[in-house]
């Protein structure tokens, strides 16, 4: 067997902790696997704003435009109009359009289901070459909608996971496969899910509740800045 790196250690001690403080994740919770369409176009809608306005906006377009062919054949500004509250709708309006464009050229319908065949590897740089797909985006449709080991990177996990010294870098992207690699496979959609929970609960960008975060004692910001650790672990 295959010895875990110090960093593969100290993930495992993290997720660990925090499996303890929020509880497990499962690839397709209820048994249902998402449609790997709707995750990519959610997705996209995620783009700089939060689920509480992304989620409603994905829900009024597709009560707008109940197919895909009906979506690209409508007005640009109608689209806007639809996710209007996701922000940015031009943007992601062209971003949407464009990668429903692309899927339907090369698989010749709206479907995704050619990635699932494909190696992680493969399915990462067939998803990563659609318009306004990034690492991100690509990584919670291979995790979330085919159960890809995969590790999605948002800027709460990018924020944490700094801020622990489990990873050393300014560069989102690299974040992904830096943190995919210390991550067991099984254990990622529980890793993804928590180190979430933890930064929008604790780990807040302004001002971190280190008093009463369960990860203050191996925490390498709460070293460095000899904040109050949580004593009550």
């Amino acid at each position: 067997m295959r010895k875990k790196s110090r960093k593969a250690e100290f993930a495992s001690r993290i997720g660990k902790i925090l499996e303890k403080e929020y509880g497990k994740e499962v690839w397709f919770p209820g048994g249902k696997q998402p449609d790997a369409l709707d995750t990519l176009i959610g997705t996209i809608l995620t783009q700089h704003t939060n689920d509480a306005n992304s989620f409603p906006a994905f829900e009024d377009l597709k009560r707008r435009f109940p197919s895909w062919e009906k979506l690209l054949a409508a007005p640009d500004s109608s689209v806007a109009k639809t996710i209007s509250r996701a922000g940015l709708a031009n943007i992601k309006t062209k971003r949407i359009k464009q990668a429903l464009r692309e899927i339907k050229e090369r698989n010749g319908g709206f479907s995704l289901s050619n990635v699932a065949k494909m190696e992680k590897e493969e399915a990462k740089e067939w998803l990563r070459s659609l318009p306004g797909v990034g690492p991100k985006t690509s990584a919670i449709v291979l995790c979330f909608s085919f159960g890809m080991p995969v590790m999605p990177v948002d800027t709460h996990i990018f924020r944490v996971a700094n801020r622990l010294g489990l990873i050393k870098t300014k560069n989102v992207d690299l974040a992904h496969e830096l943190l995919e690699a210390m991550v067991e496979p099984e254990k990622i959609p529980t890793f993804h899910v928590n180190m979430i929970r933890h930064g929008r609960q604790v780990c807040f960008a302004r001002k971190p509740l280190c008093w009463k975060c369960v990860l203050s004692g191996i925490c390498k910001y709460t070293q460095k800045t000899k904040k109050p650790l949580n004593v009550e672990r």
